[in-house]
């Protein structure tokens, strides 16, 4: 007997012969760069696109990402690479958390890429931020790239660089006014930069405070289209309220007319319950072809309208369109976002230029047998000297015991890789032999600095104790289990962590052989992104204040992310 099946659709039926026509439509979904890369900015080089994101206290710092297609994306490198781009008044050795590197700007000119930046740093708790504002460059994007160039005497934060027809360059950045009406109030403005000391030169000029009285004005980008210059900002702060607003003006300097349709993109007018939330913070970027495309970025709600990845990248169309009005000057083509729904979609079947991209959850296996780190690895601050290697036993990643612990402002010894799904099942093997009371290592779990999970071993009164310490935020770090191992422990051991169904489930083994036994359960909201970086999963090492040359060798981290990905609840 014959099955025909037939899938039924709201105005009609669509058979599997027609599903295979769509299935043939290029596809992929949101977020296009999953996992804490936020404030993205994008441009094109022929038919190469590259996005740069904000890294914040992290090291390397300035992740970039290449594409042929705007779907497929690929890491490539880091604007900061080396120590020593990262010290002095660009210092990112004890740098706050949230601080360090915001919202940059990757264009291409001449043959040669410029990303531009400011580094936040606060000195001391009651003192008044540094904002760095630089300028590095390379002429591959995958790197080198040059030491920061520090722009002197540019205020604010979220610089942008625009190279204009005539071969002025300028710089476009935010500032608080002289006298604001309240925190937060905002202004976008203006100055040339000297083509060769990228130093600021001539007059400065104030461009706009937005469409919302400046509430948080920032992220500005300027692009010149049929001789009239367009001002993007994102305005309204980072969260729930975020959004896109555009200015236009027949002079770089202005005067700006704001689009009466402000904001231009934005999900202050949804649900909170939308499956993305608080999208901003926009760059755009023309295709060979004429076509336009926006990145943003975007929260994915999975609980308490948050997720742990934190901000993401997000991708859609734009169309430019005059405004259809005949009783007033009509001066402007403005993009619409989306124009088919205005919103950002979770899938899309119809915009992209090249190939499909059906997007399936990574598995990955890092066996350490190079004698460098793949590009996905970072630190929390630069990393302390002589901290790991891997040459000292081959096939392991060795990380020494180093006595600073997680706190905030330090450079503790920890390796990790950005979260991009809720649901994972992380693991390790790890060979150690404590033999000081302090020395500790295995499974971290870390969002910030007071938010983080640890399961490892730690020597604790002459014993090896194998435990779960949580910080959620809270002052002090709190051993949820903990337990003797005695002669079970060889000094080897292995550790997992599965995320799914609304927990993180905890398990160990002595041998590889043995059955895996379960440790403990807890919430999986423990590492809940409420500021601005993504959770990072990875390896620590301490002794915990005590000076020891004691090590251990992690010979295998295992990443899998786990399909589908299942709706976390409130």
């Amino acid at each position: 007997m014959k099955t025909v099946f037939k899938i039924l659709f709201v105005g009609g039926l669509l058979t599997l012969s027609s599903l295979h026509l769509i299935a043939q439509i290029p596809q992929f979904s949101n977020p296009i760069i999953r996992g804490g890369h936020p404030d993205p900015s994008i441009c094109r080089v022929g038919d190469d696109y590259y996005i740069v994101n904000s890294s914040f206290e992290y090291f390397p710092g300035l992740p970039i990402h290449h594409s042929k297609d705007l779907a497929n994306w690929t890491l490539i490198g880091h604007g900061l690479h080396r120590k020593e781009q990262c010290n002095g008044r660009m210092n990112l050795v004890d740098v706050q958390s949230n601080g360090g590197i915001h919202a940059p700007t990757i264009r291409y000119h001449n043959g040669k890429f410029y990303i531009i930046t400011t580094n936040v740093y606060q000195p001391k708790k009651d003192k008044p931020g540094k904002m760095i504002n630089f300028i590095i460059t390379a002429t591959d994007p995958k790197g080198p790239w040059s030491n920061p160039i520090i722009v002197e005497g540019a205020p604010g934060i979220d610089p942008h660089i625009f190279f204009d027809d005539d071969g002025k360059i300028y710089y476009i950045g935010n500032h608080a006014p002289e006298n604001p009406n309240f925190q937060g109030e905002g202004e976008i403005w203006i100055q040339e930069l000297d083509a060769n000391s990228l130093q600021l030169k001539g007059e400065r000029h104030f461009l706009w405070r937005g469409a919302c009285q400046g509430t948080w004005a920032e992220g500005p980008h300027i692009y010149k289209k049929d001789d009239y210059y367009y001002l993007l900002i994102a305005e309204g702060g980072t969260s729930f309220n975020h959004a896109v607003m555009i200015a236009a003006s027949k002079n770089i300097t202005g005067p700006y007319d704001a689009n009466d349709r402000n904001p231009i993109l934005s999900t202050r007018h949804l649900s909170y319950d939308y499956w993305i939330n608080s999208t901003g913070h926009a760059d755009m970027v023309e295709l060979p072809n004429g076509e336009w495309r926006m990145v943003c970025l975007g929260i994915r709600n999975e609980v308490n309208r948050a997720s742990n990845m934190g901000r993401e990248t997000l991708i859609l169309p734009v169309k430019w369109e005059k405004e259809p009005y005949w009783w007033k000057e009509i001066k402007y083509n403005w993009p619409v976002c989306n124009p088919l729904t205005g919103k950002i979609e979770k899938n899309y079947s119809y915009f992209l230029p090249i190939q499909d991209s059906n997007y399936v959850p990574i598995k990955r296996e890092y066996e350490f047998q190079e004698n460098y780190l793949s590009k996905d690895w970072t630190h929390r601050r630069v990393p302390l000297d002589n901290s790991y290697d891997l040459n000292t036993n081959s096939g392991y990643l060795t990380m020494y015991c180093k006595e600073p612990i997680i706190q905030e402002r330090t450079g503790y010894n920890f390796i990790g890789i950005k979260q991009k799904e809720t649901n994972f099942e992380v693991s390790t093997t790890m060979r150690f032999k404590p033999t000081l009371d302090g020395e500790e290592a295995g499974l971290c779990l870390i969002q910030k600095d007071d938010n983080y999970l640890l399961f490892d071993v730690k020597r604790e009164d002459k014993e090896n104790v194998l435990q779960l310490v949580i910080n959620d935020k809270k002052k002090n770090p709190i051993i949820k289990k903990d337990l003797v191992m005695g002669k079970k422990f060889k000094n080897y051991i292995e550790l997992k962590v599965i995320a799914k169904d609304n927990s993180y489930q905890y398990y160990f083994r002595y041998q590889s052989n043995d059955l895996w036994e379960l440790f403990e359960t807890t919430n999986s909201d423990i590492l809940l992104s409420e500021g601005y970086t993504g959770a990072h999963l990875g390896l620590y090492a301490t002794s915990n204040g005590t000076k020891s040359i004691n090590f251990a060798a992690f010979d295998v981290f295992k990443l899998e992310y786990l399909s589908p990905p299942l709706k976390l609840k409130k």
